[in-house]
């Protein structure tokens, strides 16, 4: 993915994220929520990654994390200083203030400053997206997707596109000369199928019951959005537009 492409995708997401986030966090819990025992924490240690991750490479797109430089040292204490400043004004609007939210906000501002130490954009996002859908399967005790079917469905729609996506584009920093053959898209498609056969296992272990739809509506998005990518690059050496060596999913 080009480094402008970078910039632009990180910035377009921090925009319609970050005030997201923004408005969940200054709005009553509802009982339906409350009443499954949803790991609070958990949620703050996820919401901070993800908003770590979106303002790092919104503000340096090109660069991994270097503790030696003043950036790092800005993001980090800018997001400590929001996360106790959200925390305190929840105080006053009916929401509990609790320091160990904060806690679980530095965590997860810190994390991903650690893993952004070693990675790059692509593998970093992979990396990111996994640790979020993983999380948000065993944020509950009980399954999610039977108390809250349709909203449940609409994250494991989105969140296993993004997922796909990045894994096609990280597998392309490795086969780019790979020809747009059956057993690329085996390739591509046997990954994210095993992260999500991954995941609900330990669902299971953790004690959660997985439905058919948990199962069926990831496995369709990847097999879509595989097939799609796959088509799309047959076409583009068909016509001739890139040539056999060189299929590149951020063409």
């Amino acid at each position: 993915m080009a480094l402008f492409q970078q910039r632009r995708v990180s910035i377009i997401s921090l925009v319609l994220y970050w005030p997201m986030l923004l408005v969940f966090a200054h709005i009553p819990i509802p009982e339906s929520v409350r009443s499954v025992h949803v790991s609070d924490k958990c949620l703050h240690f996820l919401a901070y990654l993800v908003l770590t991750f979106l303002l790092w490479f919104s503000i340096k797109p090109q660069e991994k994390v270097n503790w030696r430089k003043i950036p790092v040292w800005f993001v980090l204490f800018g997001l400590i200083f929001y996360g106790v400043a959200d925390e305190i004004v929840q105080s006053h609007i009916g929401r509990s203030c609790d320091p160990m939210d904060v806690v679980a906000n530095f965590s997860g501002i810190f994390f991903c400053l650690l893993l952004l130490t070693f990675l790059t954009f692509l593998p970093a996002a992979l990396l990111i997206a996994g640790i979020v859908i993983f999380g948000m399967a065993n944020v509950s005790r009980t399954n999610l997707a039977e108390i809250f079917p349709v909203a449940y469905g609409v994250f494991d729609l989105l969140a296993y596109t993004i997922f796909t996506v990045f894994w096609l584009l990280n597998m392309n920093l490795f086969f780019q000369k790979k020809p747009a053959k059956l057993q690329r898209l085996i390739f591509a498609v046997s990954m994210p199928v095993s992260f999500l056969l991954i995941v609900r296992i330990f669902s299971t272990m953790f004690g959660r019951e997985t439905s058919v739809e948990d199962i069926i509506i990831p496995a369709l998005t990847i097999f879509v959005v595989t097939t799609a990518d796959y088509v799309r690059i047959a076409f583009l050496n068909k016509t001739g537009k890139i040539s056999e060596t060189d299929n590149s999913v951020s063409s």
